[in-house]
Order: C-alpha cells, then sequence, then structure tokens
C-alpha cells in the first residue's frame, strides 16, 4: 500500500514517517511545497506536479495552515481510501471556539467558557465572572494566545491590548489543578498514551513546549471516556486532547490534531509512532477490503439485474478462417453453444441455420 504524511517536518512528523514505512510504500510531502488550483485543470500540485494517487493521507500542520490542509483534505476525500482526519476537522479544532461549540453539542465537560462580541461587553462580564480567568485566541497552539488575570484591573488591561488587536477572544474560568494539566493520545478507539503536564513555576501553562514536565500519569475512567468522546465528537482518529482534573472531574480545555510526540513519548511505555503507523496500515486496510467486497456486491447485484438475453440479431462482415466461418463470442455465449454438444446445420444460399441436436 501507499501512503504519504504531508507535513511541515517536524521531529514528530519524522518520528512518525520512520515508523510508516514498515507498514507503507511512503512519500513525505513537504507542506509549504503545496498549493492548491481550483478550477477546469485545478487540483493539488506538489512542487508543481499533480499529487500521486495514495491509498492511506495523514495529513498534518499548525493552525496558520488550516485552511490549507482543510483544502487539501477536501480534494482528497473520495479519491483515496483512508484519512484520519477529516477535511472539517480542520477548522473545528484549529479554532478553539469553534472546538468548544462541539463540546458543547456533545455534552462533554469542559471549564465554563464565555465569548463577547466587543471590549464593552467583555468588560461586563467582568463582573460577574470569578477569579482568576483564563483569557484566550481562538487560534493558537502551544500555549500561544493563552493568558491569565487574577483581578477584574488585570483582565481590563488585558481586555484592552486585545480590543487594540482587534481579534475575538474567549474568557474562560480558571481551574486550580496546581499547574498541571493532561494530554490523553487518543488513536481509533483507544486512548493508547498519556502524561500529565507540570508547569514551571513561574509559568501557569503546563505545555512541554513552554517548558512544562511532563510526567507518567493513570488515567481515570472519566478521563479516558472524556478523551474518546472529544475525539469522536470532533470525527479524528488521531487527537491529543488536554484535560484538568478538576474537583468535580476531568474538564476538557483543547485539542490537538499535529500533537507532538517527543514529551509523551519519554514517559509512555509503548512506541507511540510505531502503535499510530500499526492503526493507519490496519485501518487502510480494512477500508481496501470493504471497498472491494462492496464492488464485488455491487457487480453481482448488477449482474442478477441483467435479464438474460434469448435471442440477438446483429449486422456484421463474416470472418473466414479458410473456408471455416469464425462466429462472433457473443453470439456463441448467447447460443450456448458447446464443443461437447451436437448440432444439425441447413444451408441455403445467403442462409445457415444451426440448432442443437437432440435425440
Amino acid at each position: 500500500m501507499k501512503a504519504a504524511l504531508i507535513s511541515l517536518g517536524s521531529k514528530s512528523s519524522l518520528m512518525t514517517a520512520e515508523a510508516m514505512r514498515k507498514y507503507f510504500d511512503l512519500d513525505m510531502i513537504q507542506l509549504r511545497n503545496i498549493e492548491i488550483n481550483l478550477g477546469k485543470e485545478g487540483g493539488i500540485f506538489y512542487e508543481g506536479k499533480p499529487l500521486d494517487n495514495y491509498d492511506c493521507v495523514f495529513l498534518k500542520g499548525s493552525f496558520r495552515y488550516a485552511n490549507l490542509l482543510r483544502s487539501i483534505a477536501t480534494l482528497l476525500e473520495g479519491k483515496i481510501s483512508y484519512m484520519p482526519i477529516p477535511a472539517n476537522s480542520f477548522t473545528i479544532v484549529h479554532n478553539k471556539l469553534l472546538t468548544h461549540l462541539v463540546l458543547q453539542q456533545h455534552n462533554i465537560p469542559m471549564p465554563r467558557t464565555y465569548l463577547s462580541p466587543t471590549t464593552e461587553a467583555a468588560k461586563n462580564l467582568l463582573n460577574k465572572v470569578k477569579y482568576p480567568i483564563v483569557m484566550k485566541f481562538p487560534e493558537g497552539t502551544q500555549g500561544k494566545g493563552v493568558m491569565f488575570a487574577d483581578s477584574i484591573s488585570s483582565a481590563s488591561s488585558l481586555l484592552d491590548a486585545l480590543g487594540a488587536l482587534n481579534q475575538p477572544f474567549i474568557i474562560q474560568e480558571y481551574v486550580e489543578t496546581g499547574g498541571t494539566d493532561i494530554r490523553a493520545l487518543v488513536v481509533g478507539d483507544e486512548v493508547i498514551a498519556a502524561m500529565r503536564r507540570k508547569a514551571l513555576t513561574y509559568e501557569k501553562r503546563a505545555n512541554t513546549h513552554s517548558g512544562g514536565t511532563p510526567e507518567p500519569v493513570q488515567l481515570s475512567r472519566e478521563a479516558i471516556n472524556a478523551a474518546l468522546d472529544t475525539a469522536k465528537a470532533l470525527q479524528t482518529d488521531i487527537c491529543g486532547v488536554d484535560i484538568l482534573e478538576g474537583p468535580l472531574g476531568p474538564l476538557v480545555i483543547e485539542a490537538n490534531i499535529s500533537p507532538g510526540l517527543q514529551g509523551i513519548s519519554k514517559v509512555s511505555t509503548i512506541d507511540i509512532p510505531e502503535a499510530i503507523a500499526r492503526f493507519l496500515y490496519k485501518k487502510t486496510e480494512k477500508v481496501l477490503a470493504e471497498r472491494k467486497k462492496e464492488e464485488a456486491d455491487k457487480f453481482m447485484k448488477d449482474i442478477r439485474n441483467i435479464e438474460p438475453i434469448t435471442s440477438q440479431e446483429i449486422i456484421a462482415t463474416l470472418q473466414f478462417r479458410g473456408e471455416r466461418i469464425l462466429l462472433p463470442e457473443f453470439i456463441t455465449k448467447i447460443a450456448g453453444l458447446s464443443d461437447r454438444k451436437e448440432y444439425t446445420i441447413k444451408a441455403e444460399k445467403g442462409k445457415v441455420f444451426l440448432e442443437e441436436f437432440n435425440v
């Protein structure tokens, strides 16, 4: 089977590619070198040439490439056998607001979250919330675009700055966890690995990219279910889910469809890239087998629906082999002629009659 890993070439992508080569004939494709052409001669082009055909394509990339990733996935859907992340997920998961809306629709527990259309409306909200609070840009990864305010005055100052940037923002209640959060890595229908991340003493963000330290963790059944439900709601087969261990149970704060593997691999007892590659192979193999079965079933159904042909008349020239006439193949099939049967043959000028001989 042939596969492509389309990514920005991160360390995690290289780790995954190395594992995938054990199962696939793999092409490693740089996302920055892809272009999308729409219209009559449109398509996906890599380094100026049309993208090859693949059985499996694994797309990865940061929120800055969300529109490109969605475009690629949209054009590939229906043309390849399997992608672990569908097109619409790139738009939803790379936007925290849209992610929280999906979580809300599926009753997945999360911190209380607010969205205000204007800075003035947000300042009115500041009088009603409990402090500290978290303020986020809808787009961003690795803890970037996440700010904390421990009082109404500091929150108001942040709002003034955010208003000057003319960007939407989210206000969220702060859940005290001692500077820790959990990253659960969902692959298929199971959590294959998890870690607890502990923030630096001067830092509230626990992301490993912000200096957070990964630690082994044993997830509760509630946390496992929250991670699996999140991935299912977002329609992704591979997904990192970030969870806070709140006093009333786990709360999902974010999802990541291009999760880093270095930190979680340090504390995991399994080979994570190998597990991902093996899952992609088995899933692609299953989809290919199901597609072949569907095609075979359709073919047999079409055959059953064809009414048997009892007679057929054509106008054609005759093919001779010496003085012998060669009949067209479909004529012998319609007539059911066989070299193991006997026939009576009658001939008149310009006519030949052939009939199976029955004693």
